[in-house]
């Protein structure tokens, strides 16, 4: 097939009603050439074509032509997290400037791959100032318990009046600081008195966590932390400013963070285990919001912060090609590594998800697929090279300073790498993969 035999329709704004139809045809398509099909698949295509307006789109797959992508770059709203890094989900201390240095560089070598990169604060910019001014006063809180009603109430009107007053810089602050003036009252000076508190959005630069993109649209999450509740209101927020509607927010015990999600092409993986839980996979299943016919749901029962995510132990290189952590690659029936799949499947066409397949051990699985594996040795977990973010068949960017033996496979399997310098920002957990969400693609064949 050439590229002229698939276009994908996106409107300006986001997919429309059509999008699912156009999504399960895709499904199609891909099934029908990866089983040599291909005369089924071109016509597929050609039907598709007639609707088709723009080449860019949600993705289908991990490696899919990256386009957009948003991120954001930590400033000071990380420094209290890296003042005690456990509680503030963090592995180690680091320099809070040589990590926004670190993250300009990885945007720099994206944009060098001609991807566009989108910035929280660039879109918090461009927020109409009094949704931003509102949104600052949800950030700002002024503590007067043991006041009098009369002095609440005069407390109140100052902080709205302060909130007036900020420039689009100090209105952006607040928001990702959410900082508490705790007063009382004194005799002396001004006759008021403050303690100031914070509960900063610290671990806001790890941008896959609060949605998920899927070939139907964007997905808001629910954390698991409730510390990290507040950061998806912000992603939802800046969706908003670049024209994207969410398809779907997970409510009430629902929990989902995007590092849990992998797109297959034909196929949704999504793990289940630490950060993720069954009651949010049954809410994107029952919205008809995967937009694959088939889900994998990756059971992790080891609950690790080091493999937190589905992504943090297995990533996807290409159609044929993928990683997983030597643990799991290793791991037998009854090890805490022991990783199994439950496979949801539909019709083309059909709403309904049925559990068709359980326990199906993973790396059968995965070859049943047709892939082939890449293990990742444990020095090179611990440097998170198993975290990568593909940007094309075959083409990823990944933490520098891997083991030789690594470097070696990756070429052997000829997948072009780009060694990036993040040994600061991967001491938050996290790495390449963690900091990116992909917003729009062009389809790779």
């Amino acid at each position: 097939m050439s590229e002229n035999d698939v276009k994908i329709y996106n409107s300006k704004n986001d997919l429309d009603s059509s999008s699912k139809e156009i999504s399960r045809t895709l499904d199609e398509v891909m099934t029908h050439r990866l089983n040599g099909n291909i005369d089924k698949a071109r016509k597929l295509g050609a039907s598709l074509a007639t609707i088709a307006q723009e080449k860019e789109t949600f993705p289908l797959a991990e490696w899919d032509y990256a386009k957009a992508i948003l991120m954001h770059t930590p400033g000071e709203e990380l420094f209290d997290g890296v003042i005690h890094p456990y509680a503030g989900l963090f592995e180690y201390y680091f320099d809070v400037d040589k990590a926004a240095e670190e993250h300009k560089g990885y945007i720099e070598a994206l944009e060098r791959n001609g991807i566009e990169v989108y910035t929280v604060r660039e879109l918090l910019n461009r927020v109409p100032i009094e949704r931003l001014r509102t949104c600052a006063m949800n950030s700002l809180i002024y503590e007067t318990s043991g006041m009098s009603d009369k002095a609440s109430a005069e407390s109140e009107e100052y902080r709205k009046s302060i909130i007036n007053q900020m420039s689009r810089a100090d209105l952006i602050r607040c928001i990702l600081l959410r900082p508490t003036v705790k007063l009382q009252s004194t005799a002396s000076n001004t006759g008021l008195e403050a303690m100031y508190t914070h509960a900063p959005l610290m671990n806001l630069y790890f941008t896959r966590d609060q949605s998920i993109t899927t070939p139907c649209g964007h997905i808001i999450s629910s954390m698991n932390s409730t510390q990290r509740a507040d950061e998806t209101e912000i992603i939802a927020l800046c969706y908003e400013q670049l024209g994207k509607k969410p398809i779907l927010t997970i409510t009430g015990d629902g929990r989902l963070e995007g590092g849990d999600y992998l797109r297959g092409g034909t196929i949704s993986y999504i793990g289940c285990g630490m950060r993720t839980n069954m009651e949010a996979i049954k809410q994107i299943m029952q919205a008809d919001a995967f937009g694959h016919d088939t889900v994998a749901v990756v059971n992790d029962n080891k609950w690790w912060q080091m493999q937190m995510h589905l992504d943090t132990y297995f990533n996807i290189i290409d159609k044929d090609l993928c990683t997983l952590v030597e643990s799991r690659y290793l791991a037998k029936e009854g090890d805490p590594e022991w990783v199994t799949v439950d496979l949801y499947t539909r019709k083309p066409g059909n709403k309904e998800y049925s559990l068709t397949r359980e326990k199906i051990p993973f790396i059968e699985f995965l070859k049943e697929r047709g892939f082939t594996i890449i293990t990742i040795k444990p020095e090179d977990e611990l440097h998170y090279a198993n975290n990568f973010l593909t940007i094309a068949p075959r083409h990823i960017m990944a933490v520098g300073n891997q083991s030789a033996e690594l470097q070696q496979a990756f070429e052997r399997h000829g997948v072009k790498v780009e060694w990036i310098p993040l040994e600061t920002l991967i001491k938050g957990y996290g790495a390449a993969h963690c900091m990116t969400q992909v917003i729009r693609v062009t389809l790779a064949e």
